[in-house]
């Protein structure tokens, strides 16, 4: 039995169908051609705004997969017509492909929304009579006057693709009755007639540039011709021009002027999108007048990147990418065998729809899948087939994987030759790249040639990691992925990673840091801490780039603690902390910490230790000072004043002396940095001999 080989399109179209403008009560065919490969032969059905069409006396599908309309109608008393939206759908053992959608319209002619105006202008001026009627196909617009045939071979007569005529220089033999006749394949119409009536010229008269009629808004596909008109009067007769509010050139491919001043762009193309100002100016003068018009050129779907079928082992994954460009921008669906794809389950759509990746492949997720591309000017399609095939069948995957820095901007990656056997059912492999940190969506894929075992990646970012890894093809699908690897490119290291810390506790501490702005930065942080009186007691540990919070127990008194970041060329500048994790009789006291340069560590130590001596030198004199002053008793007559300077200390005032001298005493130690000043308490009075007594605690 043969096996189920892969086969890039095991159903394709040859020919799809095209919109068509039918004419009523004759036949129609729709054109659907498939080339299919595999099992079992391909049937094509046809879908009419997604519901079959029926087949018997009205419609049948010829063998080749076109459908006849024996006799295209619309049934005037149900409102019933054979118009609308058309796919064909092909289908063999494989799955099912669904065609692109034809717009189908039924040729018509209805009456004019709008009939040419009787005017009367003055000899030498400019007229303007216009018509409008919608129809199916565009209608044809010719001009009849006095219902003669119009010539248009007086250069003055200007006649407009869109039912405009225009008549400049007017002359006494231009007038009479005007009309316009418009007809296509449906019918042909006849508007109302228009009087022109020409004034006879008197003496020239100065007028102001006036713009009879500006460009309108006008929006079409790419390779349509454009007409942006514009119609002007004046005395002298202004000169009209073109130019393009952005200030870029208009150009001279494609253009041509119309008449005495209309615009005409043929096979437009996107870079004609924009606002058009046409200006009439007065001869010899800066005096003139503007009108302005978008003219907006859309593009149907084109795909920049095509899903591929592929084959894989049950329980294996896969991603289908689907990119198209088109203006406006085209919005993306998945289609399962003709249905539409919901995600869910081992179903994901990211990205806008650009990527569908299935994991854990089952049985059912075999199928022909199609990306379907859509906006306003078209629709378009892609479709890859995904096949489960048996993993023993499957090439082995890369071994040997060696990945170098060549320079700032690339690498170079070298694997190892497979065996013959294998080499021979290898056709290719596809090499799989990212910056370290990014997610699988921002992967970059490679294809590589069998031929060889060495491949160099380009336009890479400096200093930054990359992950690879790589997977080999054969006729039956991809092979397990290798194992991954990374390597950075030159250019430095990274810079000093800034952190902070919190005390949780007597015995524990929590380190938080900033993770770099750009994925692939570094490789990783590397934080070590060791105890200041006790260096025997210290730690390291090593974490990945996504990672930015440790927490270290089991800890006492002060540590130092540094932190660095790192990547394939180096570590960065450490940055070092010193936390204190001492405690009091009320538990933990907050976390005093400070930023210490990678220079001075010893010399924070000696900072430390010579404040704590100050501070006990200049405690001991207090103490001294205030046992002295214990065994002194002020004495002082009742009627004693104080002195109008003594204040700022709260108490009795039975002792201002005693009060002045603590004051000062205070003030000295304010300036010598002790940490706490001396406690006053409000001093208790014993009578001794008619005198008052200070006891300072």
């Amino acid at each position: 039995m043969k096996p189920r080989a892969f086969v890039m399109f095991l159903l394709a179209f040859l020919k799809e169908p095209s919109d068509v403008i039918a004419v009523r009560d004759r036949p129609l065919m729709l054109d659907c051609k498939v080339v299919g490969e595999g099992e079992g032969p391909v049937s094509i059905t046809w879908r009419r705004n997604g519901i079959p069409v029926e087949t018997g006396a009205r419609a049948m599908v010829l063998s080749n997969g076109t459908l006849l309309i024996r006799n295209f109608s619309k049934r005037r008393e149900s409102n019933e017509t054979d118009a609308g939206q058309y796919d064909c759908a092909a289908q063999n053992h494989y799955g099912m492909l669904i065609s692109r959608k034809a717009r189908i319209l039924l040729a018509s002619l209805p009456k004019f929304l709008s009939h040419p105006q009787s005017m009367t202008v003055g000899e030498g001026g400019v007229a303007r009579f216009t018509c409008q009627i919608n129809g199916i196909p565009e209608a044809t617009i010719t001009w009849q006057k006095d219902r003669r045939p119009l010539s248009t071979a007086d250069s003055r007569y200007t006649l407009l693709p869109n039912g405009v005529l225009q008549i400049a220089g007017l002359q006494q033999t231009d007038r009479g009755l005007f009309r316009c006749v418009a007809s296509n394949i449906a019918n042909t119409r006849y508007s109302h007639e228009a009087q022109l009536s020409i004034t006879a010229a008197g003496s020239p008269i100065y007028r102001e540039p006036v713009i009879l009629s500006g460009p309108q808004n006008l929006t079409i596909n790419v390779h349509q011709t454009a007409i942006l008109e514009c119609i002007a009067t004046g005395n002298p007769r202004p000169i009209v021009s073109w130019s393009r509010l952005d200030g870029r050139s208009i150009g001279v491919e494609g253009i041509q002027v119309l008449g005495t001043g209309n615009l005409m762009i043929s096979d437009a193309t996107l870079q004609h999108s924009g606002v058009y100002v046409c200006s009439a100016n007065r001869p010899g003068s800066r005096s003139r007048r503007t009108a302005l018009g978008r003219l907006v050129v859309q593009a149907p779907p084109e795909f920049v990147q095509w899903p591929q079928s592929v084959s894989r082992p049950a329980g294996s994954s896969t991603v289908f990418s689907c990119t198209a460009s088109g203006v406006p921008e085209p919005h993306l669906i998945w289609l399962k065998n003709g249905k539409l794809l919901t995600p869910g389950g081992n179903v994901k759509l990211t990205n806008g729809n650009t990527t569908l990746a299935i994991t854990h492949i089952t049985p059912e997720d075999e199928a022909i899948y199609q990306c379907i591309a859509e906006n306003s000017a078209g629709t378009n399609q892609a479709s890859a087939r995904l096949a489960i095939s048996q993993g023993s069948d499957l090439p082995e995957a890369p071994a040997g994987l060696q990945l170098t820095a060549l320079s700032s901007s690339s690498l170079q990656l070298t694997w190892d030759q497979p065996a013959a056997d294998t080499s021979q059912q290898i056709i290719g492999y596809v090499l799989h790249i990212r910056r370290l940190g990014e997610p699988d969506s921002a992967e970059l894929q490679e294809a590589i040639s069998k031929t060889t075992f060495r491949q160099q990646v380009n336009n890479l970012d400096a200093a930054t990691t990359y992950s690879v890894f790589l997977k080999a093809y054969s006729a039956l699908g991809g092979s397990q992925q290798s194992r991954t690897i990374m390597a950075t490119t030159k250019g430095g290291v990274p810079s000093s990673p800034s952190f902070f810390t919190k005390v949780l506790n007597q015995t524990a501490m929590q380190v938080y840091w900033e993770l770099p702005s750009r994925p692939g930065a570094l490789e990783g942080f590397r934080l070590e801490y060791r105890g200041v009186s006790n260096p025997q007691v210290h730690g390291q540990e090593t974490f990945p780039a996504h990672i930015n919070t440790h927490t270290i127990s089991d800890l006492a008194a002060v540590y130092e603690i540094q932190l660095v970041a790192f990547n394939g060329n180096g570590d960065s500048p450490v940055n070092r902390r010193l936390v204190s994790l001492t405690t009091g009789e009320n538990g933990p006291t907050a976390d005093s910490s400070c930023n210490c340069s990678q220079s001075d560590g010893s010399m924070s130590t000696l900072l430390i230790g010579l404040h704590s001596g100050l501070a006990c030198i200049l405690c001991c004199l207090l103490f001294i000072l205030l046992g002295y002053k214990r065994r002194l008793f002020c004495r002082k007559e009742m009627n004693w004043k104080s002195p109008p300077t003594v204040t700022g200390l709260r108490g009795s005032k039975s002792c201002p002396a005693e009060s002045i001298e603590l004051n000062q005493v205070t003030h000295t130690l304010t300036h010598t940095e002790v940490p706490a000043k001396p406690t006053i308490t409000p001093p208790t009075t014993t009578k001794i001999g008619g005198a008052t007594s200070c006891t300072i605690h």
